[in-house]
């Protein structure tokens, strides 16, 4: 049975930079995601704050008529 070999600091190092750039590379793409879907929320916040912002406008504005008799 042959002998088990030791592991040393430089086996550690190249495991864990290994990790780090595998979870860096996933990391990078839920940032992607992330931002794309708070764009997109944050639009569609805005137009239904303005849309709802009209409608309200247009029902409580006071129309006024002026006839010439």
């Amino acid at each position: 049975m042959p002998e088990p070999r030791r592991i040393t600091p430089d086996d550690l190092r190249a495991k864990f930079e290994e990790i780090n750039d595998t979870v860096a590379g996933e990391v990078d793409g839920q940032k992607r995601n992330a931002v794309a879907t708070a764009v997109v929320i944050g639009t569609v916040v805005v137009v239904g704050i303005f849309l709802i912002g009209r409608w309200r406008g247009k029902r409580l504005a006071t129309v006024v008529e002026i006839r010439r008799v």
